[in-house]
């Protein structure tokens, strides 16, 4: 079965974005140590799950990245704009990018049947209300968290509409030179699996 991870940027009191999407607490200048991690766990992914509210700002934000010669993420860039991508939308019907499908069908049915294709790890980053549903299902197989050294109050949240309790496997603990610390846990589930 392939793996579903979460690779997603949060404060440190678990926001991934301030109320009105304000993403300027981020750790924006990331050291190459990062760099190299998000590259070693997106080697193995061949697809990239996106809720339609992100993907509307990121598959056009990294297909100007792509074909941008001077931009210093250009190849992270040229990587997401050739992954297959698949946005779930109840009210966007087709694709307007490319690599891009659309899936308007039930989530828990048409995630499993993806898992349970052929094919390499899949990857999500977003958004909160993506997330939460795949999370609060039991979808993520592996939680990448980068933990910024930011607290913001209140914002949008990926926890808070877990009613049952996950009980989630410690896989690593890393504290990046520019401050971000990661946490990396898999679910309980795919823990009993091995």
């Amino acid at each position: 079965m392939r793996k579903l991870k979460l690779q997603v940027q949060m404060s440190i009191d678990g926001f991934i974005s301030g109320p009105n999407g304000e993403m300027d607490w981020l750790v924006f200048d990331w050291s190459e140590d990062v760099k190299k991690y998000v590259e070693e766990i997106t080697k193995p992914v061949d697809t990239i799950l996106l809720g339609r509210n992100l993907a509307t700002g990121f598959i056009p934000h990294w297909a100007a990245v792509a074909e941008d010669d001077k931009n210093p993420e250009q190849d992270a860039g040229i990587v997401y704009s050739e992954t297959h991508k698949i946005v779930f939308s109840k009210t966007l019907l087709k694709s307007e990018w490319n690599n891009t499908t659309v899936e308007n069908g039930n989530l828990v049915e048409t995630i499993t049947e993806i898992k349970q294709s052929t094919g390499g790890d899949i990857i999500v980053y977003g958004g909160a209300t993506f997330v939460s549903a795949l999370i609060k299902e039991g979808l993520v197989d592996e939680l990448h968290l980068f933990i910024n050294p930011s607290i913001l109050g209140k914002g949008m949240p990926i926890f808070n509409t877990i009613d049952t309790v996950h009980k989630l496997h410690p896989i690593c603990c890393k504290h990046f030179e520019c401050g971000i610390i990661l946490t990396v846990y898999k679910s309980q589930s795919l823990q009993d699996q091995r």
